[in-house]
């Protein structure tokens, strides 16, 4: 390749101009990053950047994260340029309905975009769990032998505002102690953010940071060179064990007249004046929305180079499949992610049904078969493996050392772990699975929305799951965030209710399309007897698990409230009342089957139902109805043993029994009123006497 001086300049303003007319035309974006970022993402793009724009997946590829999604249109412009089939019709429908070329680069969208980024740090943070998913994807299968790998890197190109990210902070950190050398990070370092210069929030020594975290850092002094960002490029290649930061100092809008280096050129269109003065600074004569020949030409001779380079890589990998039978059958295994069909049955033979055991011990169980059975699964825990009970037996940590390792030490960094997660996942050979006490999905919540926006196939283990946490109290009792983690489109939430549901619930995570949460127990809760368990199908969303004739009451349940409502259940037959108990773990998956199954377990024409959960009751209603009653703990927990609070609580099968009885009175208006000439009706009652309770249908 003829990388000309001239020509190279010709190609980045090429770059910029396609970027700020795409953005003009569109009267929305973010110019000021394409523009300064130019000379360092073609010099990467054209010279060292593995791809191939035939097989946009191919495996041996480097990954490219722009971390700085705003910024889509540099990458968009790449992928026009060498060829992964993006049109100039494409660019000109720059965040348009339907098109290719979103405002954020959408994974799964337009060929070419590796991750799905917006929410500054993301990027980067993702990044690094891709690093540790081919790390141990190449030394789990022997690939680490083959070389084929050695040169594979994570390249990722983030701004200031990813730098003041908190997550940024928490993956850089462990990306260095574990010695992520794959990794090659580009900080557009251009010192300005949307308020305007970053002095006003930001003034930290951030090579000084990186350092100490263990990164090499190198600096560009004028990152609108494309020689200088090219002889960085060269020295990062090689590695010294550790991930790379190169710090570029560029100027934001680079070109433009009088927005250049100011924060007017970060979020808004250029404007046509300015606009005009950039293509004349540049001495750009050519039409609108055109390309020079010359880049042209040179961008697909490099796209040629590069699909040539992958055909040879893939029949030397080949010929490494070929040699040894048994070790590609491995390899297969993890580029499939391959899940026994038979999954649930195996899963179901380890796990200890005995005596009463808390779910997330029985999830313990699951994992050790789930393990044994589907090589691509690993993960971990933000600091709580031995109470989550996501320790891997006998499958070593991951460590810088020993990459082979399944078990990952995510340290205190919920948020950082989770965005790995997810880098896990889009890398191709892993099923990840991440940890930490369920009231801590707050800090994980961004990269699970991510999670579930790209469709990836990340499981949650999420213990400790509501106030029966007990004396930790309130600020370790999840009460809401079951209901934060229902909103969120595209997850799966499961809460299973003994041993024999966190088992199906298992299987089910392992074989989902898309992310997956199992809110797990502290406390034992009884497990089902034989035939009970023999009603359980999680896969269902919901199923009967105790049922009467002619019923005329629905307990309806999750989690350890299964237990609690079967009691209450029992207690209610008793006085003569017949009862159908239903286990709910996940509302996703009900709501998912269609309406004669749904019809079947929870009657439409049934008026009284009564949910169970000791969690937030918002969203109940949905199914129990306006003449339903949704129990559950619309409040804060509290410090005390769990057993104290569960009494205090209501949280007992006589305390439930009662209050339903008080809700379905004697004349059954579901007001709670004990005069005989109650005339509530539904959501309004004109009984004076002072007993009544029709405030809670108001």
């Amino acid at each position: 390749m003829n990388y000309d001086p001239q020509l190279m300049k010709l190609s980045a303003d090429a770059i910029r101009v396609l970027s700020a007319e795409a953005i003009q035309k569109a009267k929305s974006g973010h110019p000021g990053m394409p523009l300064g970022c130019a000379d360092f993402a073609f010099a990467l793009w054209s010279k060292y950047l593995r791809f191939n724009p035939e097989n946009p997946k191919w495996i041996g590829r480097d990954r490219f994260v722009l971390s700085g999604g705003h910024a889509s249109m540099l990458l968009y412009s790449m992928l026009h340029l060498f060829g992964f089939g993006l049109t100039m019709d494409d660019i000109k429908e720059f965040r348009q309905w339907g098109s290719l070329t979103p405002g954020h680069p959408e994974y799964g969208h337009t060929d070419g975009v590796d991750i799905t980024t917006g929410p500054l740090g993301s990027g980067f943070s993702s990044a690094v769990g891709m690093a540790i998913a081919k790390r141990n994807f190449v030394s789990s299968t022997g690939l680490d032998k083959s070389g084929l790998f050695d040169a594979q890197k994570i390249y990722v190109i983030c701004g200031d505002g990813c730098m003041m990210e908190g997550c940024t902070q928490e993956s850089a950190s462990l990306a260095g102690h574990l010695k992520l050398d794959e990794l090659i990070v580009y900080y557009d370092s251009n010192r300005v953010s949307i308020e305007g210069s970053c002095d006003l929030a930001f003034t930290e020594n951030v090579g000084a940071r990186f350092a100490a975290q263990n990164w090499r850092v190198i600096e560009i002094g004028n990152a609108n060179d494309f020689g200088q960002c090219d002889d960085a490029l060269r020295q990062a290649q090689k590695s010294d064990g550790r991930p790379t930061l190169i710090i570029g100092h560029s100027t934001i809008g680079y070109g433009a007249p009088t927005k250049a280096g100011l924060a007017k050129c970060h979020g808004e269109p250029l404007g046509e004046e300015e606009l005009a003065g950039l293509r004349k600074n540049l001495n750009w004569e050519l039409p609108a929305f055109t390309i020079p020949e010359k880049v042209s030409a040179f961008c697909a001779e490099r796209a040629k180079e590069n699909v040539a380079a992958a055909a040879q890589w893939e029949k030397d990998f080949q010929n490494f499949l070929d040699a040894d039978p048994l070790r590609a059958h491995k390899i297969y295994q993890f580029l499939g992610r391959e899940v026994p069909a038979d999954i649930q049955e195996k899963i179901a033979s380890g796990v200890p049904y005995d005596k009463a055991v808390a779910t997330r011990a029985a999830s313990g169980a699951a994992l050790q078969v789930a393990a044994a059975q589907v090589p691509s699964l690993l993960g971990g825990s933000a600091d709580l493996g031995p109470s989550n009970k996501t320790v891997i037996k006998d499958s070593g940590d991951f460590t810088a050392e020993n990459p082979a390792g399944r078990n990952l030490h995510f340290g205190v960094r919920e948020l950082g772990m989770a965005l790995a997660a997810n880098g896990m996942a889009l890398y191709g050979t892993a099923i990840p699975y991440c940890a930490t006490f369920f009231v801590f999905a707050d800090y994980m919540k961004p990269a699970i929305r991510l999670a579930a926006l790209q469709q990836l196939h990340v499981i949650y283990v999420f213990t400790h799951d509501s106030f029966y946490v007990g004396e930790d109290g309130p600020t370790h009792e999840p009460v809401e965030q079951i209901t934060m983690l229902r909103s969120i489109p595209g997850l799966t939430v499961i809460r299973p209710g003994d041993a024999h549901e966190t088992a199906q619930a298992w299987a089910y995570a392992l074989q989902a399309d898309g992310p997956v949460a199992l809110l797990l127990t502290r406390q034992d809760v009884a497990v089902y007897d034989e035939k009970t368990a023999a009603n359980v199908d999680v896969a269902r969303g919901a199923f009967v698990v105790s049922d009467e004739e002619d019923f005329e009451l629905v307990l309806l349940a999750t989690g350890s409230e299964v237990n609690l409502a079967l009691g209450a259940a029992e207690i209610l037959r008793r006085d003569g009342n017949k009862i159908r108990v239903v286990s709910m773990p996940s509302q996703e998956l009900f709501l998912a089957q269609d309406f004669e199954y749904q019809d079947k377990v929870l009657p439409f024409d049934c008026e009284a139902i009564v949910s169970i959960e000791a969690g937030s009751t918002y969203g109940w209603h949905r199914f129990v109805g306006a003449g339903g009653l949704a129990i559950g703990l619309d409040h804060f927990g509290a410090s005390a043993p769990y057993k104290v609070l569960a009494g205090k609580f209501g949280f007992t099968p006589e305390s439930i029994a009662a209050e339903i009885i008080e809700f379905y009175s004697a004349d059954g208006c579901g007001c709670g009123c004990e005069d005989e000439n109650c005339t509530c009706e539904e959501d309004h009652c004109d009984c004076e006497d002072g007993a009544c309770h029709c405030q809670d249908h108001k």
